[in-house]
C-alpha cells in the first residue's frame, strides 16, 4: 500500500515521500494519525504541484545548510562532564549539550538533527553526526572532558 507522508517519521520516510507499508500499518495508525494520506492519482498530481512549487525554496535551504557544512569542517567542541576516577561520566552527554556547544560558536544546530555514533560514556573524543538536510550531513568531533 503506498502512503504519502505528511511529517517526518524517523524510520520510514522524510515529508512528502510515498513510500509503501504494510496495509494495516497504514490504515490502522498512518492514515488515523494524521502522519500519512493515501497515494491515489489525484493525490500524487497534487504532491507532484505542491513539490514543484516548492523547489525553490528547497534549494534555498540546501544552499544555507550547504553554507553551514563548509564552515563546520574546522569546528571541534569540548564537552565538560562530571566523571569518575575511571573516565566514566556521571548522568549522560546528549544532543541538547552538543546544540548549546554549537550555538555558542554560532551555529544554530536544531538537537533533533544531531545523533552519535557512538553513546558517550567516558571521557574521551567521539563523533556527532549532524543532518542538516537530507543530502547534507556533517560529521562533527567533540571531546568529553571531566569537569
Amino acid at each position: 500500500m503506498e502512503i504519502i507522508l505528511k511529517q517526518d517519521i524517523k524510520s520510514l520516510g522524510e515529508k512528502d515521500d510515498i513510500v509503501n507499508v504494510k496495509p494495516g500499518y497504514g490504515r490502522n495508525y498512518l492514515i488515523p494519525q494524521g502522519f500519512g494520506q493515501l497515494a491515489t492519482p489525484s493525490a500524487k498530481k497534487v504532491l507532484a504541484e505542491n513539490l514543484k512549487q516548492a523547489a525553490f525554496k528547497q534549494d534555498k535551504i540546501k544552499k544555507d545548510a550547504d553554507g553551514i557544512a563548509a564552515r563546520l569542517v574546522d569546528v571541534k567542541l569540548t564537552i565538560g562532564a562530571k566523571a569518575g576516577e575511571t573516565g566514566k561520566i556521571f548522568g549522560a552527554v546528549n544532543t541538547i549539550m552538543i546544540s548549546d556547544a554549537l550555538k555558542q560558536q554560532g551555529f544554530d544546530v536544531d538537537r533533533r538533527r544531531i545523533t552519535f555514533e557512538t553513546e558517550p560514556k567516558f571521557v574521551g573524543e567521539y563523533i556527532a553526526n549532524l543532518n542538516l538536510h537530507k543530502e547534507v550531513k556533517v560529521k562533527v568531533p567533540f571531546a568529553v572532558v571531566a569537569e
